[in-house]
């Protein structure tokens, strides 16, 4: 039974996990500063590095968009994983065994091997089909790639190869890096007869498939050669690791594109992934030998998760029956998408391949770019079936259309296309809506996911005026006389109650809110630096600006259970209201004035010495104003204890100052 990972094991991870390592992996990162490191932003576009790390307290932050956290949400955004998908990956890279909460279980240990196993075979037959198109024998695969507009570097960037002729060649090559017969039979590589295996794959352009992470999970060759009688395109059988209703032919190359321009594109072959990446459309992908379903869905909606921006599907089918029909199919499962729908159809029927073969870069592009909404294309297929001269037929017409408008979940678009559709009709605008309203599609069109979640009230799919705390409330998003600034809510009035609070960006114009910002940064960046006495000291102290008296609150309950430096800055996040933890992350990256380790070390003094004198001054303003509303004569005791607790803070003060 699957379970909740123990939170240690999470703090382990955390602990183990080398965050440069990792980002390295996507970021070209250089020094900046002691301990500090910085490269262009992998979640937005930019020209002069604004993404920040600091490995030894495990965090990131880029003060270009405000991404932030640490490595386990860099490798969920980067790979669009779940969080135990995430951990569980990081726990097996690192070699830490994973713990769950009561009684329940990860990944079968002996099954994580035959997946491993099953990997490592379609890894090393990835390698030996991409070895061998440079071999003699694939000229004639070459020369495919030649006539489809493809060079040895576009095949590169895919991974195209060539499976060799003969029955033996990758079963050889296998067995000889150590795989049992056994194993290999679970590959889906090769096939079985009465003289026992012998290779799936023969004389074919080859294509790898991978999933979302990179694995490549199983294959695609087209035929070469006029001898061989198998079909034009061969797919690999499903196996424990390859789903055909799971997997996205292009999806390793597209996945941070669909993220970032919320687009998906989906064509029906792997050379028209290629075409439509090379000319420019990075957000293409492709079924492999099969309609695109529920699992290809679930892929799609968790690229374009929602973040309040208009999201787009966009699906390339032929201009023939057969693509029509398969637009209709799509059409029917477009409510399962957070995003507008649309075909786009190549001149003449063209697939992208063909259009960029044919007519260059330029004419695929602005074939996706003239894209026709879905539910147009599925309206005027129907009235194509009528006599719109004759009352019958656009009667008919009408009846068999008004579905299909009817199941607009935007309730402004579906009023729009009924005015459309009887412009189509040449129909009363009333007559079309009555069919609509009365269409069996409108009353039992299914409530949204999002429409169910926010009528709960709660969820990370709450309703459009609400984003989540992470307590499980919910604070307001700003009416029309709040102000956006720098990554969270800063109201000009109070929050109402029961709601999480927001907060201003503290002024850095003020001399005090500076110290008080400067000393924070200390403590998130280094807080082993500091003293017990240091930390006894900093604990009382006040801050002026209200978000960093509240991340001076998240340090100290996450201090109570500091163990790992590493995971010191996540601990405080989670402590902190949500619309302030990317300004932690923001304070834990900032660079200090400090170029050697013995000047890191005297800054960090300097700046906690200046808080808590700080600190003394207030107190002693206070004491000083107690003294003036005094009479000593009525209170001789008081004043004079007063007096000496005055003493003591100046001393204390002057001591500071002597170790600055």
């Amino acid at each position: 039974m699957a379970g909740l990972i123990k939170r240690e094991d999470i703090d382990a991870v955390r602990e183990r996990a080398d965050l440069r390592e990792v980002v390295e992996q996507y970021v070209t990162l250089k020094g900046a500063g002691i301990g500090s490191w910085k490269g262009l932003c992998p979640f937005h576009d930019e020209r002069s590095p604004s993404f920040h790390i600091r490995p030894h307290v495990g965090t990131y932050h880029c003060f270009g968009c405000g991404e932030s956290g640490d490595v386990i949400a860099f490798l969920m955004a980067m790979e669009h994983t779940s969080f135990q998908e995430t951990v569980e990956r990081l726990a097996g890279k690192y070699g830490i065994e994973l713990r769950y909460e009561d009684g329940g279980s990860g990944p079968d240990k002996a099954e994580v091997g035959r997946r491993q196993r099953l990997l490592d075979a379609h890894k090393i037959t990835d390698e030996f089909f991409q070895k061998h198109l440079h071999s003699p024998e694939a000229q004639i695969a070459r020369e495919q790639l030649t006539v489809r507009g493809f060079t040895k570097d576009h095949a590169e960037q895919f991974g195209v190869g060539y499976a060799p002729k003969g029955w033996s060649n990758l079963l050889d090559h296998l067995r000889s890096r150590g795989f049992r017969d056994d194993e290999l039979k679970l590959t889906g590589l090769f096939s079985e007869g009465s003289r026992g295996l012998y290779d799936r794959f023969r004389g074919r352009l080859m294509w790898p498939i991978r999933d979302m992470t990179g694995n490549t999970v199983g294959f695609g060759g087209r035929r070469l050669y006029e001898d061989d009688q198998g079909p034009k395109y061969l797919n690999s059988p499903e196996t424990a690791i390859y789903k055909k209703s799971q997997v996205l032919y292009g999806i390793e190359h597209a996945k941070r594109s669909i993220a970032k321009k919320r687009q998906l594109v989906v064509v029906e072959g792997y050379t028209d992934v290629m075409a439509c990446h090379i000319a420019g459309v990075d957000t293409a992908v492709a079924t492999c030998g099969t309609a695109f379903g529920d699992g290809h869905i679930k892929i799609a909606r968790r690229l374009l998760s929602d973040d309040g921006s208009p999201a787009e599907v966009i699906f390339t089918f032929d201009g023939d029956e057969a693509g029509q029909q398969a637009a209709v199919k799509a059409f029917n499962e477009a409510n399962q998408f957070n995003a507008q729908t649309y075909i786009a159809v190549g001149p003449e029927g063209m697939d992208p391949c063909d259009v960029r073969q044919h007519r260059g870069d330029e004419a695929l592009r602005q074939v996706i770019e003239g894209k026709t909404p879905l539910v147009e294309f599925v309206v005027r297929r129907r009235l194509r079936d009528w006599d719109l001269n004759s009352v019958e037929g656009r009667i008919g017409a009408l009846k068999t259309s008004a579905p299909v408008v009817a199941s607009i979940r935007d309730t402004a678009l579906r009023a729009a296309y009924t005015r459309e559709l009887a412009g189509w009709l040449g129909t009363d605008v009333g007559e079309v809506e009555a069919a609509i309203r009365n269409s069996p599609r409108q009353t039992a069109r299914a409530t949204p996911a999002a429409e169910q979640a926010a009528t709960a009230g709660g969820g990370p799919a709450a309703s459009k005026g609400q984003r989540s705390h992470g307590s499980g409330r919910q604070y307001e998003e700003p009416a029309a006389e709040d102000y956006y600034q720098d990554g969270y809510w800063a109201p000009r009035h109070q929050p109402a109650a029961g709601q999480a609070p927001a907060f201003q960006r503290p002024d850095p114009r003020d001399p005090a809110v500076m110290m008080e910002r400067q000393a924070l940064e200390v403590i998130l960046q280094h807080p082993t630096r500091l003293t017990p006495e240091q930390w006894e000291e900093i604990f009382s102290v006040r801050f002026t600006a209200a978000a960093h008296q509240a991340i001076h609150d998240g340090i100290r309950i996450a201090a109570a259970n500091a163990s790992d430096p590493r995971t010191w800055v996540q601990n405080v996040r989670e402590e902190v209201p949500e619309p302030l933890r990317n300004l932690v992350s923001e304070l834990a990256v900032t660079a200090l004035p400090a170029k050697t380790e013995e000047h890191l070390d005297r800054y960090c003094q300097e700046i906690l010495n200046r808080l808590v004198e700080l600190k003394i001054q207030h107190e002693k303003a206070n004491l000083l104003g107690r003294l003036q509303r005094m009479d000593p004569s009525a209170e001789p005791e008081e004043y004079r204890r007063i007096n000496e607790e005055l003493m003591e803070l100046e001393r204390r003060r002057r001591t500071l100052r002597q170790l600055d």
